[in-house]
């Protein structure tokens, strides 16, 4: 197949798609007769970065593959398609959420120690929902109680490839900055996503 017809296809496959789509993912929309390979298409992925350079949206990575979004700088104007105004999130599921992300395996009870506060079930049922958190064992403990960490919804939501990418708390200059950062995070990954979708849903016009 010639790269210019194969990075059209896969322009196309992920200008459609409803989700990021991993490498793997993206091989398995060709056959065998295709003759395409991963070097081909990470060829096509680079191109479609590159020509992305000067356009209102970009070609991105996360942990769970690739996606457009609009860029940050234009968010201001693109938000005015919805009324809607943006979740508030309390400091507590805050907390609760950056306790999970840098000190995970985490239970309950341990991020209860940590913020000397009980933990509303509404806030784990909310992350659950989110499916920023999920179970990930049980510790070995009597009662053995539930292990909780990040999915890579999470990471996705956030334009993460891997935990690594998250700032370390040393970084952190006081623990509270990190409640408004997460807080604006959050609201612009949710407007990133409802935005990569309006780029990639045809016109019911």
């Amino acid at each position: 197949m010639q790269q210019d017809t194969l990075h059209n296809i896969v322009e196309a496959i992920l200008l459609s798609a409803e989700k990021s789509l991993s490498l793997e993912k993206l091989l398995g929309f060709f056959e065998p007769e295709d003759l395409v390979n991963r070097d081909d298409v990470k060829k096509a992925l680079a191109k479609l970065q590159q020509d992305c350079e000067t356009r209102g949206y970009e070609l991105v990575e996360t942990a769970r593959g690739f996606r457009f979004q609009t860029r940050a700088e234009y968010r201001q104007w693109v938000t005015r398609h919805w009324d809607e105004k943006p979740v508030k999130y309390s400091r507590a599921l805050l907390e609760t959420l950056a306790l999970i992300v840098y000190r995970q395996p985490i239970t309950r009870a341990e991020i209860e120690d940590i913020r000397g506060v009980a933990v509303s079930s509404h806030i784990i049922k909310t992350l659950q929902e989110r499916e920023w958190i999920r179970i990930v064992g049980h510790k070995e403990v009597p009662g053995h109680p539930s292990l909780l960490g990040t999915t890579r919804q999470f990471l996705d939501y956030f334009n993460l490839k891997s935990l690594d990418d998250m700032p370390t708390l040393a970084e952190i200059k006081d623990i509270d900055e990190l409640y408004p950062e997460l807080d604006l995070a959050i609201k612009e990954s949710l407007q990133n996503e409802t935005e990569r979708r309006e780029i990639g849903t045809p016109s019911e016009e």
